[in-house]
């Protein structure tokens, strides 16, 4: 009675994901678009379904069939580090087969080889760089600990997140809130802020200087719109300097370095 209990169960589970996976698409417009492949785009289970099958399709097969190839996975991005060019371009065969076997195919537009350039690699090749996590990997100049400039492969926000995040604080409409103050700001924006410098400064944290200097522009347009006697430029500019200078930890962006000047 339990086995046939657990079967029904099982057997339940499989429709209800056929459901999921073959639910007509629903256009703006109200129309619907009949689907046959994939999951749909933006459901909540789409993520799940997509890391249980590529948790087959991927990593699995590189515990079993690449043991010694170092890979890593986030959803459906993932990169696996090869010895040489000839190791990564068999990976690369192997994992179209395998994904071909199991009903998938790769993105051979954002599926690349790519050659890990610094002073010890100084070969050439096509690609030099990829994106990652949010991160841009390529060749950059680093310091080591004796003062001495070398060319290291090293992470760093990349340009995407970097246009990603000054959309979004074009979104906030700071200029549009002149009835609230610096500290009400601090208080609804600072963990947006705070999450951008924990995540991105890990590594060539001076990558992200740009985009937190953007912020304290957006604050400018804030002072110009708030004060009638701050409406040019460079005298809002110099009163958020002050201000930044007497309270450093009022946005976690000052409290990181990056202050508005004070003139």
């Amino acid at each position: 009675m339990a086995l046939v209990k657990k079967h029904a169960k099982e057997a339940w589970v499989v429709l209800y994901i056929e459901r999921w996976l073959k639910v007509p698409f629903r256009n703006e417009d109200g129309t619907t678009t009949e689907r046959t492949s994939g999951t749909p785009q933006g459901g909540v289970i789409s993520p799940i379904l997509a890391n249980l099958f590529l948790h087959y399709v991927f990593d699995d097969y590189m515990v079993k069939e690449f043991p010694s190839i170092p890979w890593a996975r986030y959803a459906d991005d993932g990169i696996a580090h090869c010895v040489s060019q000839k190791q990564a371009e068999y990976l690369l065969e192997q994992l179209k087969e395998r994904f071909v076997k199991c009903g998938l195919e790769l993105n051979l537009e954002k599926t690349k080889i790519v050659y890990c350039k610094d002073d010890d690699r100084k070969g050439d090749h096509d690609n030099t760089s990829f994106d990652f996590l949010g991160y841009t990997f390529r060749p950059r100049h680093a310091k080591n600990k004796y003062g001495n400039y070398f060319t290291s492969f090293l992470p760093a926000i990349s340009a995407k997140s970097k246009k990603a995040i000054r959309k979004k604080v074009r979104n906030w409409k700071l200029q549009l809130k002149p009835d609230k103050s610096l500290q009400d700001l601090a208080n609804r924006f600072n963990s947006q802020i705070q999450g951008w410098l924990n995540y991105y400064t890990h590594f060539y944290k001076s990558e992200i200087y740009d985009v937190l200097r953007y912020i304290n522009i957006c604050l400018v347009n804030w002072v110009r719109r708030k004060f009638k006697k701050l409406k040019a430029r460079r005298r809002a500019e110099h009163w958020l300097g002050r201000v930044a200078k007497r309270d450093t930890k009022l946005f976690a962006h000052w409290k990181f370095g990056i202050l508005p000047a004070a003139g």
